[in-house]
């Protein structure tokens, strides 16, 4: 450990004489060994970070993100998040830079979504990220505009991170990630990405906001596609899918019941879910508890016509008993 000790303050060193003299050639070709050892030697990532290497490889994602010696600081930063996490959340300014990178075109994008969902692994880190209204703008507008499978997907599990806060949800829906999250349903998503996308969106639908950006979506109907069999495509997809709706009815209370049972065939294909052999333990149990609201959203419809029947009835059977419309107060 001695020897990777020095070795780390060896390279710290040399990023930080490159950086006082303002030797780009030098800065890159240090930033370049410090990510192959990142990379090679997992050891010596926290002894990096321990030595200052946080900073200088920051300031490469903010002085030109697209450079190659940004390219290589994301991918640095991203080794070493792993193993200091805490080094880097406490670093200023590094969801600044991280920010940048991912507004940029290129590897460093998901090199920094990557780094980004490695921070949000800690959930205490969850609320600090998702207060970073830029940061998630960035990674929204990464999603959408889908650069690379690669960058998209890096950039699907941060918003996933992000929304395992439920106070980050509303947020992530003000910013317009329901558009893109269903986007890449109808057209990529079933290209690989499809499971990391509906588990997106199970999560986002957790929250009272999110039934009106998918009444514009047709997120109702697109969900419950997802969960006929077939639909989906994964098994796993199918399942987020149900999480989704059983979320989004928990969320949107009777309005979000209404939406799901007002379209067609919707109990029927909750429930070959529920009744599947094939499908895990959690798909089912979400079916389950979704086909349990659906049923007595209907069963309480049911009741409420009987008791509507029923009062009419009275009403023209008797003409001593007054409507609510035409009845009047007698002092």
């Amino acid at each position: 450990m001695e020897v990777k000790l020095h070795t780390a303050r060896t390279l710290v060193g040399r990023l930080r004489g490159a950086a006082a003299v303002h030797d780009g050639a030098a800065t890159a070709d240090a930033v370049a060994e410090v990510r192959r050892v990142s990379k090679d030697d997992p050891e010596i990532r926290a002894p990096l970070a321990d030595a200052g290497a946080v900073p200088f490889l920051a300031a490469q994602l903010t002085a030109s993100s697209s450079s190659a010696a940004a390219v290589d600081a994301a991918a640095a930063l991203l080794n070493i998040s792993i193993s200091a996490r805490e080094q880097l959340m406490s670093t200023p300014g590094l969801l600044d830079a991280l920010t940048a990178a991912l507004r940029a075109d290129g590897a460093a994008a998901h090199h920094a979504a990557a780094t980004v969902h490695s921070l949000l692994c800690v959930e205490a880190h969850r609320a600090a990220i998702g207060a970073r209204r830029p940061l998630l703008a960035a990674l929204v507008a990464l999603v959408r505009a889908a650069p690379s499978t690669r960058a998209t997907k890096d950039a699907l599990k941060a918003l996933f991170g992000v929304a395992l806060h439920p106070p980050n949800r509303a947020a992530l829906i003000s910013l317009g990630v329901v558009q893109p999250l269903f986007a890449l349903v109808m057209t990529d998503g079933r290209a690989g990405m499809i499971e990391d996308v509906t588990a997106v969106i199970a999560q986002v639908a957790g929250c009272a906001e999110s039934l009106d950006a998918f009444r514009w979506m047709s997120g109702v109907r697109i969900l419950l596609d997802l969960v006929e069999p077939g639909g989906a495509g994964t098994p796993r997809a199918r399942e987020n899918a149900a999480a989704a709706l059983l979320n989004l009815v928990v969320a949107g209370g009777e309005r979000a019941v209404d939406e799901v049972v007002a379209v067609g065939g919707a109990e029927d294909a909750v429930r070959e879910l529920a009744e599947d052999v094939a499908a895990s333990p959690r798909g089912k149990a979400k079916a389950e508890a979704l086909l349990r609201a659906l049923e007595g959203a209907a069963a309480a419809r049911r009741r409420d016509h009987r008791l509507a029947d029923f009062l009419n009835g009275l009403v023209q059977s008797d003409p001593y008993i007054s409507s609510p419309a035409s009845a009047s107060t007698h002092g």
